[in-house]
C-alpha cells in the first residue's frame, strides 16, 4: 500500500510529492526544493521514516518542479525519469529561473524517458503513467488504481486547471487532456496537484468551470 506525503515548498508554493510503501521504498515527485532549509525538510522526513528512495519523477519541467532534482540526484544517487518532450523544458528551466529571480543549477544527470501506459512498480504496488500534455508539452500524471489516487502535476486544481500561457502550452489541448484522460478516472479518485489543495474527479466534473464551462 502506498502512503502520499506532500511538502509545499519554494517561493512558487509547489507541492513536493514523497509516495512511500511499507517497505520502505519511496518515489520522490517533482522535488521543488530552493532552499536549503527545504532540503533538510525532505531529508529528516525520509530519515525518520527510515525510506530508501528508488526513483525521482518528473510530472513536467517547469522550474518550480525541478529545483530539487540535483540534490536528489547528489544525496540518493536517483537518476531523473520524465516525458521525452520535456527534455527541452528541463534545459529551459535555468534561463527561466533568471527571468523570475530564482537562479538554479540544474540537473546534468542521466535522463530516463516515461511514456503514456507505461508501469511504475513500487513494491507490489503501481503507478500507471499517463500522458496529458496542455500545460506542459509532456505532462504527466502518475494513477494508481488499486487505491483511487492521481499524482498530477499541473494539469488539473481544486476548482482551476493549469495556466498554458508558458511556452509549449495550449488552452484546447489541456481541456482534451482533462476530459479524455483524467474526467474518465473513477469519481472517487483523489487527484494530488502541483499546486493547492487535492480534489477528486467526481468534484471537477461537477464544479470545475474551466473544464465545464
Amino acid at each position: 500500500m502506498i502512503t502520499v506525503a506532500s511538502f509545499t515548498l519554494n517561493p512558487v508554493q509547489e507541492n513536493t510529492y514523497i509516495l512511500y510503501n511499507e517497505h520502505n521504498e519511496a518515489f520522490i515527485i517533482d522535488p521543488g526544493c530552493y532552499f536549503t532549509a527545504e532540503e533538510e525538510e525532505l531529508q529528516q522526513f525520509i530519515n525518520e521514516h527510515r525510506l530508501k528512495p528508488v526513483k525521482l519523477l518528473n510530472t513536467h519541467c517547469h522550474l518550480d518542479h525541478v529545483f530539487g532534482n540535483k540534490w536528489v540526484h547528489k544525496t540518493f544517487g536517483l537518476e531523473l525519469h520524465l516525458h521525452p518532450t520535456e527534455e527541452k523544458v528541463l534545459a529551459f528551466a535555468p534561463q527561466s529561473g533568471q527571468m523570475w529571480g530564482l537562479t538554479f543549477t540544474n540537473y546534468s544527470g542521466p535522463l530516463h524517458f516515461l511514456n503514456d501506459g507505461d508501469i511504475l512498480k513500487l513494491g507490489e504496488d503501481e503507478l500507471e503513467v499517463i500522458l496529458a500534455p496542455g500545460h506542459s508539452p509532456g505532462s504527466l500524471c502518475f494513477y494508481c488504481k488499486n487505491q483511487h489516487f492521481l499524482i498530477g502535476g499541473d494539469v488539473l486544481f481544486r476548482d482551476s486547471i493549469g495556466r498554458t500561457d508558458l511556452p509549449g502550452g495550449d488552452h484546447e489541448t489541456l481541456l482534451n487532456s482533462i476530459r479524455q484522460r483524467l474526467y474518465v478516472l473513477p469519481d472517487e479518485t483523489e487527484a494530488f496537484p502541483g499546486h493547492g489543495p487535492s480534489t477528486t474527479i467526481g468534484y471537477e466534473k461537477k464544479n470545475n468551470p474551466f473544464v465545464n464551462g
